[in-house]
């Protein structure tokens, strides 16, 4: 099993008061990162027809949005460990209005792109980051229940956004509802100002006071070494390169931890994810089009994704009081890995629903197996890894899984537009999850026998007394030869100090 790092932050979360209201906040953020691609998709048919364009090209629009959000986890990462939470979501919020006001003005899908797609996503993507990473600074022992409750905001957006925009289109059109979508975007900004940050004082205190220590015992070390090479003419230059190709590395490592690629959990999370994102977005992208291809009006494909809404909406912090149990917790990694293949096993029996009760049937069962596997997305990666290194785990996550999102909706346009059915998407979708299921659970089993192993491997070595004497011993050793070698290097201490004197100008006779 995972070990939880209690301490990892230097501070007790509080594990409620004003964390309850970045819970809030949190909720609202998160859902509009989750939810505003996949509501976007009512818009398709006629934005198709305007710019005459193919489906697999207007589904490249919310594949770089939602790759865009995910492939700007690092940025988003080094922003907030540079300046925090707080500012960076409210400057994300501002982008996304500014955004989608700009997509109402767009007379080609390249703008589209653009405009949607990279200035919309990356507003998104600096929204989701530390909305997550916040709630991991708050709370602790009752994080799986924040993570769920925070993880329902995508859900609840969604059963409200999905008729919104039906109802936007009806009366404005596509142009007037991206007008006011992006206004009502903005308010990510008043949510990001609920996330007051906390532990930052100590932390700064310590950071600025060990850097100093750093810099002081830098610049005395090379200043000896000047003096040393001067009086020995030994050139410094290759030194001074070494210590800047350091320094460099240590100020990406700063924002960025690139050790966790030794990691082993880390690695398995990794794999396993980057695998199911690929079939993970694409049957929500097309639930509504295929609901409509079947001869189902507008307004009841619309419900359909209100139906995945509510039973997603309760799932999520139903899975997180779940996972908070002390059943479940000690293996969440094994629940994240059922949820992901019940997720899988949804999408390949949705060929079979044939009619609308079939499709409704399957949203239910979908929004359960959607609103598992999100509830426990992030809260999986924060068990393996830690509440400290959950920042650049994330940043460094998101940027792998980018490329599958992306490639995801357009794979799955290819096959709609090659075969002229929909049931291989949904079969492509539901294969791929359910191997990225079935790879995690074995890894992680894999994964809790070493983490086993090596525990006992290192309390057996903490209680074996022969061990430590050992160790003692050859310590012992080591000073006693280092003491007999010094009668060895007189000589040479000897020869040194004639160089010295040499130089400066009193040679010995």
């Amino acid at each position: 099993m995972s070990p939880p790092v209690l301490s990892d932050l230097g501070y007790v979360p509080p594990d409620g008061g004003w964390g309850w209201a970045v819970v809030f906040g949190a909720s609202i953020t998160i859902g509009f990162a989750f939810t505003f691609p996949k509501a976007f998709t009512i818009y398709f048919k006629e934005i198709q027809a305007v710019f005459s364009i193919s489906y697999s090209q207007i589904a490249w629009t919310t594949s770089i949005m939602c790759a865009t959000t995910y492939g700007g986890g690092p940025i988003s990462s080094i922003l907030v460990n540079r300046y925090g939470s707080r500012p960076v979501v409210m400057f994300g919020g501002l982008l996304c209005g500014v955004g989608m006001i700009s997509a109402a003005f767009c007379t080609s899908i390249l703008q589209l792109y653009i405009c949607v797609g990279f200035i919309t996503g990356f507003g998104l993507a600096l929204n989701l980051q530390p909305s997550v990473i916040i709630i991991g600074k708050y709370f602790l022992k009752r994080r799986p229940i924040a993570n769920g409750l925070a993880m329902a905001g995508s859900p609840v957006m969604l059963c409200t956004l999905a008729p919104l925009n039906q109802f936007l289109f009806d009366n404005f059109g596509w142009r007037g509802s991206f007008l006011i979508l992006g206004a009502i975007l903005l308010n990510c900004c008043v949510a990001g100002a609920l996330f007051r940050p906390i532990g930052a004082g100590t932390a700064l205190v310590k950071t600025q006071v060990t850097e100093e220590g750093k810099d002081a015992l830098k610049g005395k070390i090379t200043q000896d070494g000047k003096e040393v090479s001067s009086a020995l003419n030994v050139p410094m230059e290759n030194k001074t390169e070494d210590e800047g190709e350091k320094d460099c590395f240590e100020k990406v490592n700063q924002y960025l931890d690139f050790s966790l690629f030794k990691h082993r959990g880390f690695l398995i999370y990794l794999i396993g994810n980057v695998l199911m994102f690929l079939g993970f977005f694409a049957p929500i992208v097309f639930l509504a089009p295929y609901a409509k291809h079947t001869g189902i009006d507008e307004y009841s494909a619309a419900f359909l994704l209100s139906i995945l809404a509510i039973v997603d909406m309760v799932a999520r912090p139903a899975t997180g009081i779940v996972a908070n149990s002390k059943w479940v917790r000690p293996r969440i990694q094994y629940f994240f890995s059922f949820a992901i293949a019940f997720n899988g096993a949804c999408h390949l029996l949705c060929p079979l629903a044939s009619s609308y009760t079939g499709l409704a049937v399957y949203s239910s069962f979908f929004g359960l197996a959607f609103g598992m596997v999100c509830a426990m997305l992030f809260e999986t990666l924060m068990d393996l890894v830690g509440a400290a290194r959950f920042t650049s785990a994330v940043g460094l996550v998101t940027i792998a899984e980018c490329c599958t999102i992306l490639l995801g909706p357009p794979i799955g346009g290819i096959l709609i537009d090659t075969f002229g059915d929909y049931k291989y998407m949904f079969i492509k979708c539901g294969a791929v999850m359910v191997l990225a299921g079935t790879f995690l659970f074995i890894m992680n089993y894999y994964n809790y026998r070493m983490l086993a192993k090596e525990e006992k491997k290192r309390k057996t070595k903490e209680e074996d007394p022969k061990s430590v004497r050992t160790e003692n011993e050859g310590r012992k050793n080591w000073s006693k030869d280092s003491t007999q070698d010094e009668p060895e290097l007189e000589p040479l201490r000897e020869e040194g100090e004639g160089v010295k004197k040499e130089m400066n100008g009193t040679k010995e006779v």
